[in-house]
C-alpha cells in the first residue's frame, strides 16, 4: 500500500491544519473541482531562479493520478515535458486514465496556467508481482553520511534549502573558471529538509535535485531549462517506506553537450544498496 501521506484522498475531510503538513505535501497538494480539474499552487519553499523547482512540479503532476481513486498499483515511469515557463501562483491539472489493463495503467496529465498548457506528463502505473530480479548496475561507493559535511547553498535559492545535501563529489562550491576538468559527475547523500519519510512524491522531486551538469563543466552559472525528464521507479511503495526518512545516495552525470542541449542521467540508491530509481533529462542551455 502507498503510505497515506503520499495521497490526497478527496473523499476524506481536510486535515485540521494544512500548515502542519510537510512543505512537500503542501506543494503537491491538489483539490478537485466540480469540473474534474485539480487546483494546485506553487510553494515558496521550492522557488527557483525563475518560477518553481521542476522536481516538485513533476511530483505534483505524479500526485494527480497517484491520488485518484481510479489509480491502479504503483508508479513505474513518469515523463514530464516542460512546454512553457511556469510562474509562481495557482495552476490547474487535468488528468485522464487513457488505458487500464489487467496489471498496468496509463495516464495523461497536463498543467495549465491561464488556460494555457505549461507542462504535459505521461505516467505508467502497475501492480508489481514477485518475479526473478537482478540489478546489473553496480552500486557506487557510498561513504558513511555521518562523515560527510552538510553542503550550504552558494546562492540565495529557496529550493536547495528544502534538502539536506552532503556531497562526496562535484559540489557547486568547486566551480572554477576552468570548469571541472571535463568531468560533469557528482554524487551526494540527500533527503528532504525537514526530514520526511520517502515515498513516490519525494523520490520524484529528488530525482531532479541534481544541479545542471553544465554548471560543473563550464565552471559558471549558465541559463538553462529542463525540457523533458523521465523517472523510472524500481522500488515499490513498501520498499520506499522501509527507507524511512534517511538520506538516499544520488549520482548524476552528463554524456553530451552541444547545439544548445545537454543530457543528464542519474541514479538514486538506498543505504542498503537498493536501486530505487533512475532518471534521464534533456536540458536546454544558452552558452
Amino acid at each position: 500500500m502507498t503510505p497515506q501521506h503520499a495521497l490526497n484522498n478527496f473523499a476524506d475531510p481536510a486535515p485540521a491544519s494544512a500548515s502542519d503538513a510537510h512543505p512537500l505535501d503542501q506543494a503537491c497538494s491538489l483539490q478537485i473541482r466540480p469540473d474534474g480539474l485539480l487546483d494546485g499552487a506553487t510553494h515558496p519553499a521550492y522557488a527557483n531562479m525563475v518560477g518553481p523547482f521542476g522536481g516538485v512540479i513533476a511530483a505534483t503532476l505524479l500526485n494527480a493520478p497517484l491520488s485518484s481513486p481510479e489509480r491502479l498499483g504503483d508508479p513505474v515511469a513518469l515523463t514530464v515535458n516542460f512546454a512553457a515557463p511556469i510562474t509562481d501562483g495557482p495552476f490547474q491539472i487535468r488528468r485522464q486514465a487513457t488505458r487500464t489493463n489487467r496489471s498496468t495503467q496509463h495516464w495523461s496529465i497536463e498543467l495549465l496556467q491561464q488556460d494555457q498548457v505549461c507542462a504535459t506528463a505521461s505516467a505508467v502505473f502497475a501492480i508489481r508481482r514477485e518475479t526473478w530480479s537482478s540489478t546489473e548496475i553496480t552500486a557506487p561507493m557510498m561513504p558513511d553520511p555521518n562523515c560527510v559535511p552538510v553542503w550550504k547553498m552558494l546562492k540565495p535559492l529557496a529550493w536547495p534549502r528544502s534538502y539536506r545535501m552532503q556531497f562526496t563529489q562535484g559540489a557547486l562550491d568547486e566551480l572554477t573558471a576552468e570548469g571541472m576538468d571535463g568531468d560533469s559527475a557528482s554524487s551526494l547523500w540527500i533527503r528532504d529538509e525537514p526530514a520526511r519519510p520517502l515515498d513516490f512524491l519525494s523520490l520524484t522531486a529528488i530525482s531532479d535535485a541534481f544541479f545542471p551538469r553544465i554548471f560543473l563543466r563550464r565552471g559558471r552559472w549558465t541559463p538553462i531549462g529542463t525540457v523533458s525528464m523521465t523517472t523510472y521507479f524500481h522500488a515499490c511503495a513498501d520498499t520506499l517506506a522501509a527507507q524511512g526518512s534517511e538520506s538516499v545516495f544520488g549520482s548524476a552525470r552528463a554524456q553530451h553537450f552541444g547545439k544548445g542541449f545537454s543530457d543528464q542521467t542519474a541514479e538514486l540508491w538506498g543505504r542498503d544498496g537498493t536501486l530505487l530509481a533512475n532518471s534521464h533529462q534533456i536540458v536546454y542551455f544558452k552558452e
